[in-house]
C-alpha cells in the first residue's frame, strides 16, 4: 500500500528550485529563438514545452517505485544505455558533422545523455557495497574505471568529446567522494601528470582548434574564436540590469553562435544582465546544495552515493557550460541544465531530479 509518510516528506523545495529555473529557460529561450534568428522559430518553445512535459511525467514516475529498485536492475540500465550508444554508431541520424541522435518515429533522442544517468547508478551500486574508511586501492578502480571507460569511447566516437569529459567529470567526483587511499592517489596522479598531455596527440583536428582558441580567442577573432569573443561581447554588454527582455542587440543581430542551445546563457546575460544572471546562478547553487543536503539526510549508502552522482551531473554541467560561454572553458557543447533547448537534456535532468526526490522521500524508512 502507498505510504502516507512519502506525502509528508514531499520536497517541495526542490520542486520550487526546479520550477523556479524552468521559467528562466522557457523564457530565456522564447527571447532567443524570436529575436535571435531571421526566421522567428517559435515552435522551439512549443516543442520546449512538450519536452517538459514529458519529463515530468517521468519525474513523477520516479517518485513511485523505491529508488533501491535501481540497485537491483543498475546493470540491466547500464547494458541497454551501451546497446543504444552502440546503435548510434550504426543507425544514428547524422547532423551537424556528428552522429549523436537516434530516431524513433517523431521523438529523436541523444543516448549519451542518458548514459550520464546509467553510469551514475551503476557507480553508486558498486561503490556502495565495497565503501571503506581507507579508502579504495587501485585494484578496487578498476571496475568502475571499466564502467566510465566504456561509455565515453562510445561517446567519442561520435564524436562528442564535451559529454565524455562530463562522464569523466561525475565519475571522479563520486570516486573523490568515496575517498581513494593515499598511495593509490599518489600513483594515479602521477599516471595522469604523464599520460594527460599524450591526449592531445589524439584529438581530432576541431578539438585542437578549439583548446588553442580557448587559450587566445584573438589569434582567429573571425574564425574559430568568433563565438567565445560575440558571447563575451554580449555578457558584458548586459552589465547591472541588462538590456531588457528581448532587446540583446548580440542576440537579435544573429551574433550569438547556437543561442538557444549552447550560448543561451550569454543571451539572458545580455538582456537580464547582472542581477538575472545572479539570480539563476543561485538558484543553480541552492539546487547543488540542496542536493548534497538529501545525500546528507539519507542513511542508505546506495541513496546517498546516488545522490551525490547526481548533483555532480548538475554542477558540472553548469561549470562547464558557463564557463565556456564567459570563455573560462575551451567550447564543448555542453548544455545548461534547465534552460539550454534539447529534448533529451531536459527529460535527462527532469529524471534526475525525480531520482533525486525519490531519496529525499524515502529517508524516512531507515531513520
Amino acid at each position: 500500500m502507498f505510504d502516507r509518510r512519502l506525502i509528508q516528506y514531499f520536497d517541495w523545495g526542490l520542486l520550487g528550485l526546479i520550477v523556479i529555473l524552468g521559467f528562466f529557460g522557457l523564457v530565456t529561450l522564447y527571447s532567443a529563438v524570436t529575436a535571435g534568428t531571421p526566421t522567428p522559430q517559435k515552435i522551439l518553445c512549443l516543442r520546449q514545452l512538450v519536452w517538459y512535459g514529458i519529463g515530468s511525467i517521468l519525474m513523477i514516475f520516479s517518485l513511485l517505485f523505491n529508488y533501491k529498485s535501481l540497485d537491483r536492475n543498475a546493470p540491466v540500465i547500464y547494458a541497454a544505455c551501451i546497446f543504444l550508444l552502440i546503435g548510434v554508431l550504426f543507425f544514428g541520424r547524422y547532423v551537424g558533422g556528428a552522429r549523436r541522435w537516434l530516431v524513433f518515429g517523431p521523438f529523436t533522442i541523444q543516448p549519451s545523455e542518458i548514459v550520464k544517468v546509467a553510469v551514475i547508478i551503476i557507480l553508486a551500486r558498486y561503490y556502495s557495497k565495497i565503501v571503506n574508511v581507507r579508502g579504495l586501492t587501485l585494484r578496487e578502480l578498476v571496475n568502475p574505471l571499466i564502467l566510465t571507460i566504456i561509455p565515453c569511447i562510445l561517446i567519442i566516437k561520435q564524436p562528442d568529446l564535451g559529454t565524455a569529459m562530463l562522464v569523466v567529470f561525475i565519475a571522479c567526483s563520486m570516486t573523490v567522494f568515496i575517498k581513494i587511499e593515499k598511495r593509490s592517489l599518489l600513483y594515479i596522479v602521477v599516471f595522469c601528470t604523464i599520460t594527460v598531455p599524450l591526449v592531445w596527440f589524439f584529438l581530432k583536428e576541431y578539438q585542437k582548434i578549439r583548446i588553442l582558441t580557448f587559450l587566445n580567442p584573438d589569434r582567429d577573432p573571425l574564425g574559430a574564436g568568433y563565438h567565445i569573443i560575440q558571447s563575451k561581447i554580449a555578457i558584458g554588454s548586459g552589465m547591472f540590469l541588462g538590456k531588457g527582455f528581448l532587446k540583446g542587440t548580440q542576440n537579435a543581430l544573429s551574433f550569438l553562435p547556437e543561442q538557444h542551445t549552447d550560448f543561451i546563457f550569454s543571451v539572458l546575460a545580455e538582456e537580464w544582465g547582472f542581477v538575472g544572471s545572479g539570480i539563476v546562478l543561485f538558484t543553480f547553487f541552492m539546487l547543488i546544495v540542496w542536493g548534497l543536503s538529501v545525500a546528507y539526510r539519507c542513511r542508505d549508502p546506495f541513496g546517498i552515493i546516488l545522490s551525490v552522482g547526481i548533483t555532480s551531473l548538475i554542477f558540472w554541467q553548469v561549470v562547464i557550460n558557463i564557463g565556456m560561454v564567459a570563455g573560462l572553458m575551451p567550447v564543448v557543447g555542453v548544455p545548461l541544465p534547465f534552460i539550454s533547448y534539447g529534448g533529451s537534456s531536459i527529460v535527462t535532468i527532469m529524471i534526475c531530479v525525480g531520482i533525486l526526490m525519490n531519496v529525499s522521500m524515502r529517508r524516512f524508512l531507515l531513520e
